[in-house]
């Protein structure tokens, strides 16, 4: 959860595009990020991978008006809605995402390229009919971001008493960096996102940070068994909480379309 899922990406850019807030090339460019090329493979009447480009104004004729994103996990289909199929899939690639308005997901296969020392990513988009239901376990954007608050407070003060790495200087540290690099113009996410869902990814990515320099950095002072069985318990929840607001954050944009048509 270092980086941005490349889910979220094609979600927060596509978004935009389909709210006519960006340029077809602006919304390729900053889906593909540092990875060499995107394709989309399975699209109705294309006997062949397309770019990017003209896979999202095909999407769009087929009745697609949003996209959502699912970050599932073993144990928790987050954002997933079937069919069985797609979900396994999804489940796989740890990733996915659902078109709203037509039956339709797009799950990620990576390639990497290139001689040594100039490796590149390839991605190719699996798309794959869906099953149009709500999906599993996503929270509003006021829910996650009190979700998120407590997980963090609680976490933080475990993993402080276990002397966790994650929970000092060194963490802050990459903390400091990371904050660097956003203020060097990264966006968190697109235009047509409201400030609340930059808030909470923001925040989901601070957290998944902490999880991720704890995981890497070995035990820390955990050595017991007991110790390290609560360094687990005390991480699984943040994830599973972190993830969580990703997806809230990311799907904000379609939930708040679909709230304002129900008014």
């Amino acid at each position: 959860m270092l980086s941005e899922p490349r889910s979220g990406r094609l979600a927060a850019w596509g978004n935009a595009l389909l709210a006519g807030l960006v340029s077809p090339d602006d919304a390729v460019l900053a889906i593909v990020g540092d990875d060499a090329v995107h394709r989309v493979e399975g699209l109705r009447d294309e006997s062949a991978p397309v770019g990017l480009t003209l896979a999202l104004g095909r999407l769009r004729t087929l009745g697609v008006t949003g996209l959502r994103v699912a970050l599932p996990a073993p144990g928790h289909p987050l954002g997933l809605s079937g069919p069985p199929e797609f979900n396994a899939r999804a489940l796989a690639a740890e990733e996915a995402v659902i078109c709203h308005g037509a039956p339709f997901g797009l799950v990620p296969e990576l390639y990497e390229a290139g001689p040594a020392g100039d490796v590149h990513a390839e991605v190719v988009w699996h798309c794959l009919p869906v099953r149009e239901a709500p999906p599993a376990d996503v929270p509003s954007l006021g829910e996650a971001e009190r979700e998120l608050a407590e997980a963090l407070r609680d976490a933080t003060a475990v993993l402080s008493r276990l002397d966790v790495a994650g929970s000092g200087p060194v963490a802050e540290a990459a903390i400091d960096a990371y904050r660097a690099r956003a203020e060097r113009g990264n966006e968190v996410l697109a235009p047509g996102y409201p400030p609340r869902a930059v808030r909470v990814l923001e925040l989901a990515q601070r957290v998944g940070l902490l999880i991720s320099l704890a995981h890497e950095n070995g035990h820390g002072g955990a050595v017991s068994a007991s110790e390290m069985a609560a360094r687990g318990a005390a991480l699984r929840p943040v994830e599973r909480t972190a993830r969580r607001a990703q997806v809230a954050a990311y799907n904000s944009i379609v939930e708040e379309r679909e709230r304002g048509r129900g008014r």
